[in-house]
């Protein structure tokens, strides 16, 4: 970085984080990676000497006021609506609330506190969009999801997204800084669907935690996970919603069972993750349809489960599937690698770039049972290919990580604060 950018590294940011906070368990309810993201960029940049300030909903009335995630970095939190039992659909109507709790944080402060703000997801970018007019500061925002792509490759019965959040989307677009896509084509999404202006969006990858997932001993894995030593395990790991695919999985099994590819009493299905979005609405769904389908007795269903075990649950994995309708990067899909574990994932979004296909695992066109049947069973039946794809796997995800992640997002952060600075002394008014 040039001394002139480092001349307008921030001190202090302001993360906003409205829905989730980083302190809860990915893998259900609005906890994903959006979470894991914000946790290790936060605490990398703390390490760096910039001190950051999460801003997250209150869910209950037992959470402090502050809580330390990290030395340098605390979360806030903000009451805005009732604690529980309050869906994110319900919470555009809580963002006057949660917008002048953010103020009167800051309000406590002397003047010039914060010196950046940056927003996730777009219910946070429109409280971003307020401080930064109030704070005179720049707005950086991540969408991490967006709602035309969502809605253009919804599930079969799934719910599309609301004009309400393409509408604040679309605001947030207009008036933040910088844009920061986590992928090259998540950045030509924002132009083309919302007209982004190209010389505010940024391409920046997430990363793993490569001293986390890493390879080991899937024989230790798979005992510890209580799964017997010569299983042919399929693995998935995530929200359990029409949005991630998670049925596509149990139909490729039942393929695979039907057609004799592999014995039954081999198989296992591990299913880790719990209900979200428009899952909660039958959260039982996935184990009816196992039920129907006949393989009942061949799925494992796991609550979310901390990083540690994740990491032994990818290492157990013959292979790891994520046939998601639309994702803007997949960070599973980087972990289950990290672990040397290949991967077979749908053809969409980041996902193309998460996983190199033929090297670290398969991208597989579409959602038909048989071709997943047919994609699985060509790495999870096949050892040497496996073990081929399992070397190619670590080798692409050591390419990711977080340090670079969040060296690429102070840079950002410097060259945002230069420009607004610029405008606001070309100008005389903050833009």
């Amino acid at each position: 970085m040039t001394e002139v950018l480092r001349l307008h590294e921030p001190r202090r940011v302001a993360v906003l984080s409205v829905h989730t906070s980083p302190l809860d368990q990915p893998g259900t309810g609005d906890a994903g990676g959006m979470n894991v993201y914000i946790t290790q960029t936060a605490t990398r940049m703390a390490r760096r000497g910039i001190a950051v300030e999460v801003f997250t909903r209150a869910t209950s009335s037992d959470l402090p006021p502050v809580v330390e995630l990290a030395p340098g970095v605390l979360v806030r939190h903000v009451h805005a609506g009732p604690f529980e039992e309050l869906g994110r659909d319900e919470l555009p109507a809580q963002l006057c609330a949660f917008t002048a709790g953010v103020l009167r944080a800051e309000a406590r402060h002397e003047p010039g506190h914060y010196d950046l703000v940056h927003s996730h997801y777009w219910l946070s970018g429109q409280v971003g969009w307020l401080a930064r007019e109030r704070w005179g500061v720049p707005l950086v925002h991540t969408a991490h999801t967006l709602a035309r792509v969502k809605n253009a490759a919804l599930a079969d019965g799934d719910t599309p997204e609301p004009r309400t959040r393409e509408i604040g989307e679309q605001q947030v677009v207009d008036e933040a800084d910088r844009l920061v896509a986590n992928t090259a084509v998540e950045a030509r999404q924002l132009v083309r669907l919302y007209d982004a202006d190209p010389d505010k969006v940024r391409a920046i990858a997430p990363g793993v935690d490569l001293e986390l997932f890493r390879p080991g001993d899937r024989r230790a894995a798979r005992a510890g996970l209580g799964l017997p030593a010569d299983a042919v395990v399929l693995a998935f790991v995530g929200r359990i919603q029409p949005l991630k695919g998670p049925d596509v999985l149990l139909r490729a099994a039942a393929e695979l069972l039907r057609g004799g590819a592999v014995p039954r009493e081999r198989l296992v299905v591990l299913v880790v993750g719990g209900p979200s979005g428009t899952g909660l609405e039958s959260p039982t769904a996935l184990q009816e349809l196992a039920a129907e389908l006949g393989i009942a007795d061949v799925v494992r269903f796991r609550p979310p489960q901390p990083a540690p075990v994740l990491a032994d649950v990818f290492r157990a994995a013959d292979v790891v599937a994520m046939p998601s309708h639309s994702e803007s990067f997949g960070l599973v899909a980087l972990e289950a690698q990290a672990c040397g574990t290949p991967v077979v994932a749908a053809a969409v979004g980041g996902l193309r770039l998460v996983v190199a296909d033929g090297s670290s695992g398969l991208l597989v066109a579409g959602h038909d049972p048989a071709a997943w049947a047919d994609a699985l069973a060509s790495v999870a039946l096949r050892p040497a290919t496996a073990a081929r794809l399992g070397r190619g796997a670590v080798a692409h995800a050591s390419r990711f990580s977080w340090d670079n992640t969040t060296d690429a997002l102070i840079a950002e952060y410097a060259e945002a604060t230069r420009a607004f600075r610029r405008a606001v002394l070309d100008t005389g008014v903050a833009v």
